[in-house]
C-alpha cells in the first residue's frame, strides 16, 4: 500500500479526496490535515510514502510545508493547486517537489500520477509547462523576494526587519527596488504582483 498524507484547507475538498483515493487497491490516506503547519506535524507521527499538498494553505503554503516535510521525511510530494500559476512552478521545482498538478485532475488520473511519483518518477501539468517555458523571468533578488513575501503576509517592516536580521532602513532599501524593478507605486502593489506572477 502507497500511504498518504492529504493536506487541504477546504474540508469537504479534502474529505471528497480521501475517499475518492481510497478506493483504490493500493492507495491509503494515512492523515490528513487542514493547514501546512498541521501537515509537517502529521508527517513527523505517521509513517507516509507520498505527500499530497494543495499549494494554497493558511499559515504555511504547499511549497514551504514540502520543504518542511523533507527536512524530518524525505518522501516525494505532489501538489495540487486551483491557481497555477506559472511562477509558482519555478519555485516548486526548485524545492524538489515531484509533481505538479491542477485540481481539475480527475481523481483517477491523480492516483495515477501518485503511483507513478511513488515509484521515482515526476509529472508536472503540460499546460502549466507550456506557460512556465514562456513566462517573463523574475526581476528580483532573493532578497526582495522575502521581503515582498513579509509584505503579501501583512507583516509589518520592524517585524520583517527583526526576522531577517536586518536593518529596518535596509528593509526600505529591498522594498524600493522591487518597487523600481516592477514599475508599481506602492509596496503592497508590488508584492502583489510578485504574487500574481507566482514569484512569492
Amino acid at each position: 500500500m502507497i500511504r498518504i498524507l492529504l493536506a487541504d484547507d477546504e474540508d469537504l475538498t479534502r474529505g471528497a479526496l480521501a475517499a475518492l483515493l481510497g478506493l483504490e487497491p493500493d492507495l491509503t490516506v494515512v492523515a490528513q490535515a487542514p493547514d501546512g503547519p498541521t501537515a509537517v506535524e502529521a508527517a513527523t507521527r505517521h509513517p507516509i510514502d507520498i505527500a499530497l499538498l494543495d499549494l494554497e494553505m493558511p499559515h504555511l503554503d504547499g511549497i514551504s510545508a514540502a520543504l518542511a516535510i523533507h527536512r524530518h521525511r524525505p518522501v516525494p510530494t505532489v501538489l495540487v493547486t486551483r491557481h497555477a500559476r506559472p511562477g509558482v512552478l519555478r519555485r516548486a521545482l526548485a524545492a524538489g517537489i515531484h509533481g505538479f498538478v491542477p485540481k481539475t485532475t480527475p481523481a483517477t488520473r491523480l492516483a495515477a500520477i501518485l503511483r507513478d511519483v511513488h515509484d521515482g518518477g515526476r509529472y508536472i501539468d503540460h499546460q502549466l509547462a507550456t506557460h512556465a517555458l514562456t513566462e517573463t523571468p523574475c526581476p528580483l533578488t532573493p532578497r526582495e523576494l522575502d521581503v515582498l513575501r513579509a509584505v503579501h503576509h501583512g507583516q509589518a517592516i520592524s517585524a520583517l526587519a527583526t526576522e531577517h536580521h536586518l536593518a529596518p532602513g535596509t528593509v526600505r532599501n529591498y522594498l524600493s527596488g522591487a518597487i523600481t524593478k516592477l514599475a508599481v507605486r506602492t509596496r503592497h502593489e508590488a508584492a502583489r504582483r510578485a504574487w500574481e506572477e507566482g514569484w512569492i
